[in-house]
């Protein structure tokens, strides 16, 4: 058996999806399958970004990159989003990481309905469609297929320092769809999986970071002492779309510093 870096975590020939792909986590996590040789497509509103990660995955990796600027809130915006990947790649995907998403801050009483609604139809009914979606078109006889869904810390926590009623009760559901779907798909040979992050900078937590006291309050809740580094979650994106990782399903990884371990 071959037990090379390659065999073990290598993804040429492999299409990876991600959304949200525009900025912050998304663009760590197309580093991530890039770097391993993955073909990736990205989507997100903002083409113009895309277009400059996919210029920034060419030069450092000599990977093909693919856009497609789309709003993924809208039911009708994720269909068209994957037929244009039928019409681009024939249809083939193997990886898709479910990344998109808001995180709105406020009182319960305020997030209801206007932010609630926002935040439940991106991150929670958008990442079950784009997993439909993805599903009928992975080449499940061939190889692997994996689905990555992205969740938080606050999936399974509450959060003491920011109110996050809806952002939480997206992550919660996220986390527990990632365990049915792998329960439910495991015999076509998908499997999925999700990464909880604790705090990491990116353009979702810019506003917050920026706060006095904040930095160190979100440091002062890890046993690490710190915030997460954007490397560190590249690692967990690849170990979970690699080719070694067939046997891991329904997992919830968290890399969060030992938030989650107190």
């Amino acid at each position: 058996m071959e037990t090379d870096l390659r065999s073990l975590f290598g993804l040429e020939g492999y299409t990876a999806v991600v959304t949200g792909a525009s900025a912050g986590l998304g663009v760590e996590f197309a580093h991530a399958v890039a770097s391993a040789g993955a073909r990736v497509v990205l989507t997100a509103r903002r083409g113009e970004r895309l277009q400059a990660l996919a210029d920034d995955l060419k030069a450092a990796y000599g990977t093909e990159s693919f856009i497609v600027a789309a709003d993924l809130g809208r039911a009708e915006e994720r269909e068209r989003a994957f037929s244009t990947i039928d019409s681009s790649f024939g249809g083939a995907v193997d990886i898709l990481i479910n990344n998109a998403g808001v995180a709105p801050t406020g009182k319960a009483e305020r997030q209801w309905p206007e932010a609630w609604n926002e935040t439940l139809e991106l991150n929670l009914n958008a990442a079950f469609h784009c997993a439909l979606l993805a599903r009928s078109r992975m080449r499940r006889n061939e190889r692997h297929a994996r689905i990555i869904n992205v969740s938080s810390i606050f999936g399974h926590l509450g959060s003491s320092l920011f109110r996050l009623s809806a952002y939480a009760a997206s992550k919660g559901a996220i986390e527990n769809l990632t365990r049915q779907l792998a329960v439910e798909w495991a015999a076509e040979g998908i499997t999925v999986n999700a990464i909880a992050p604790a705090w990491f900078p990116s353009e979702m937590t810019a506003g917050s970071i920026e706060k006095a006291g904040v930095v160190e309050k979100m440091a002062a809740g890890c046993p690490l002492g710190r915030m997460g580094r954007p490397l560190e979650l590249r690692t967990a994106c690849l170990f979970l779309a690699a080719p070694a990782s067939s046997y891991v399903t329904g997992a919830i990884v968290p890399v969060d510093g030992g938030y989650s371990a107190w």
